[in-house]
């Protein structure tokens, strides 16, 4: 097999900005599993196709324990050198199982359900309210698709809401690999001087309320397994994916359904509809645009290619949900789509901890948003909406709209 690019930022067709890349999608047709070239300058593979990544996912030969291959040429960086300690992201069993349980209590579906689905019901509503009163053509990104996440992040965290402007753009500088290293570190290090200060405020002011408390006060507790490092890196971990993956879904959702007003009004006639269409979304977009890497602990065989030990495979994850093996005409959004599993929020272990945060807010926003405005529509062509091609997360910059 020769070597294949993977060029930084992705190439994407400006007319289809909803796909992923062709050069994606030819692979996944012609070389499922090929050896790449990262945007940094190292060397590992690529998977294109569902089943191969799934099985990338799942076998345990495979380690989360990773460097960054979505880095600019040159910078190669070992996660355990990065500003913050990144937690159970990078850990294997059974670590990542015993850190992970220290959270899941507060984010199951009935946790959702009856403690903040109110809190989101209500904020929703406000926002709409306000889009109301103000001008008929406006930024969906700064009206809803960006407070709607910080509001619920802050909630969930226990953290000032009046600090969202702080959090995001340290956020953004840290998560847009376009930016130089400094940059992104310098962001790094304004999020962790920021929660490092907010933990010492907690424990000074005895405050209880949200979840970085209840961290303080397992990390604090005897035979902990939290250290301070720690326990920092997860109030990171949690501030910045907690906003900004949903922010990016909730846009490039919304850019979507407006592209598509069949499935829209569909969704309007029959909201019982909602929780599939949330998953077809997910599936349909894919947000995470330099896919998600696993290193060999031995050498393996995945879909015929012979991985060495020690080698990093990546999942284009935007690819294998669009591959026609595992899904029905993939390249179709179909609200109506029989599914029962798909990488929209990683998979296997390691599948995002906050996703039925996600599907709450985005099963709460949407069927409201075109309630309230039916007749909302575009107020730029399609091809004219900025697009993110640089950041983690691919997503709408800005979404003019006119309702």
């Amino acid at each position: 097999m020769t070597d294949t690019v993977v060029n930084q930022p992705v190439t994407r067709d400006p007319s289809r900005p909803l796909d992923p890349p062709a050069e994606f999608t030819q692979l996944r047709e012609d070389q499922p599993i090929v050896r790449v070239r990262y945007p940094n300058g190292t060397t590992g593979w690529l998977v294109t196709r569902f089943e191969e990544g799934s099985q990338v996912f799942n076998d345990p030969r495979m380690s989360a324990k990773r460097h960054r291959h979505d880095t600019p040429e040159g910078e190669v960086q070992d996660t355990e050198n990065l500003p913050f300690d990144v937690g159970f992201v990078f850990m294997d069993e059974p670590d990542h199982g015993a850190y992970r349980r220290l959270l899941t209590a507060r984010f199951t579906p009935k946790a959702v359900q009856t403690k903040l689905q109110p809190y989101l019901d209500k904020i929703v509503d406000e926002h709409l309210d306000a889009i109301a009163a103000g001008p008929e053509t406006f930024d969906f990104v700064q009206a809803m698709a960006l407070p709607i996440p910080c509001l619920v992040i802050c909630e969930l965290l226990g953290v000032p809401y009046a600090d969202r402007d702080g959090f995001h753009h340290a956020t953004v500088d840290m998560m847009d690999m376009g930016k130089s290293q400094e940059v992104r570190d310098k962001g790094a290090h304004w999020l962790v001087a920021y929660i490092t200060k907010l933990v010492a405020d907690k424990r000074r002011t005895g405050d209880t309320t949200g979840i970085l408390a209840e961290l303080i006060n397992k990390a604090d507790g005897e035979d902990s397994i939290l250290s301070e490092r720690q326990l920092i890196g997860l109030g990171v971990l949690l501030l910045f994916a907690g906003h900004d993956t949903t922010a990016a879904m909730m846009g490039l959702s919304t850019l979507t359904l407006l592209t598509h007003p069949e499935q829209r009004q569909d969704l309007l006639d029959q909201p019982g509809k909602v929780g599939p269409a949330i998953e077809e979304l997910m599936r349909y977009l894919t947000i995470v645009q330099f896919g998600l890497g696993r290193v060999a602990l031995e050498d393996l065989e995945i879909g015929g290619a012979q991985i060495k030990k020690g080698e990093l495979v990546v999942v284009a994850m935007n690819a294998a949900n669009r591959d026609p093996r595992a899904f029905d005409n993939p390249d179709t959004l179909d609200i109506d789509r029989k599914m029962v599993r798909h990488m929209g929020f990683g998979y296997g272990v390691h599948a995002c901890l906050g996703q039925n945060v996600a599907r709450a807010e985005l099963r709460t926003v949407l069927p409201k948003l075109f309630a309230r405005f039916p007749n909302l529509r575009l107020a730029t062509p399609l091809e004219e909406v900025p697009m993110d091609f640089t950041g983690t997360n691919y997503g709408v910059r800005k979404l003019m709209v006119t309702r």
